[in-house]
């Protein structure tokens, strides 16, 4: 069964890009756009793929429009998690000249930002179809748009790890050497949680995971562990707890470590790091 991609709650939409839209526009608004075209002006245009992929971010593009004239009609074509073909059109719009233009910029920097990070996801998640493994992202993400590249990763076919420091408990090898060891921390956080928080802890050696194994942690995270240590680990675990592999995740790499039997696979680089999906407007003057 194909899970249910989440809906972007229409406030924390409008209120993203009514911010981009104020960075854009400055003091007196899209004064090109007002030099040259007449405020009685009309168009039609279409977003259009340049480049195949994965759509991601259609609601934030809607939303430039709309915000910026709601007397901009748009229809989509195509919806969040279709795969794109070069040329596919994804939208098309009529409407006042001036507004579609005022609004392109931020609507295509939203969808090409998101459809990068979706398309990213996409092909590590094709990578590793024939294994149990999920891809799933982490909290490298772009300051305020957390949501956005957590929902754009969900399009690409892969999981949200967690959105925040509080909606569960991580423990870094930087709290366990603080802590002062793997059974002190966890015991520590095992106190701490209420009974819906899950408690997931980083190793780096096989001792360290025979360690937190012994404390039943929710999950635990094998840290930058070679396809032979992780199948090591798989097979020590046997079941016992979700494993999660982390570090070195790249297109090269990511089959194998799918194919070593982890539960998981986090990666920062679907996120952060992902190419930009190349959308463009076309406009057309109605006369």
């Amino acid at each position: 069964m194909t899970a249910q991609l989440p809906v972007l709650p229409r406030l924390i939409v409008e209120e993203a890009v009514k911010a981009a839209l104020l960075e854009d526009w400055g003091r007196a608004g899209d004064i090109t756009s007002q030099a040259t075209i007449p405020a009685e002006a009309t168009a039609s245009a279409v977003i259009a793929a340049r480049k195949p992929g994965v759509l991601a971010g259609l609601a934030l593009a809607e939303s430039a429009f709309r915000l910026t004239d709601d007397a901009v009609e748009l229809e989509t074509v195509a919806a969040d998690g279709d795969r794109l073909e070069k040329g596919s059109v994804v939208a098309r719009m009529s409407g006042p000249a001036r507004a579609i233009l005022s609004a392109e910029r931020v609507a295509l920097n939203f969808l090409g930002h998101l459809s990068g990070v979706a398309t990213a996801t996409a092909r590590f998640a094709d990578l590793i179809a024939h294994t149990k493994a999920d891809i799933v992202c982490t909290r490298k993400t772009t300051p305020g748009l957390r949501t956005f590249e957590k929902y754009a990763v969900r399009c690409g076919g892969g999981s949200n790890h967690r959105f925040g420091l509080d909606d569960a408990i991580l423990i870094k090898d930087n709290h366990v050497a603080v802590a002062g060891g793997v059974t002190q921390a966890i015991e520590a956080a095992k106190a701490f949680k209420g009974h819906l928080v899950k408690l997931e802890v980083e190793v780096d050696t096989l001792d360290q995971l025979k360690e937190a194994l012994a404390c039943g942690p929710d999950v635990i995270l094998l840290d930058n562990f070679d396809p032979v240590r992780l199948k090591e680990a798989v097979a020590i675990t046997a079941g016992r707890v979700p494993l999660e592999a982390s570090g070195g995740i790249e297109e090269d790499t990511v089959k194998a470590i799918a194919e070593s039997g982890v539960d998981l696979i986090s990666s920062g680089w679907i996120t952060h790091s992902a190419p930009v999906l190349d959308l463009g407007l076309d406009i057309e003057i109605a006369r």
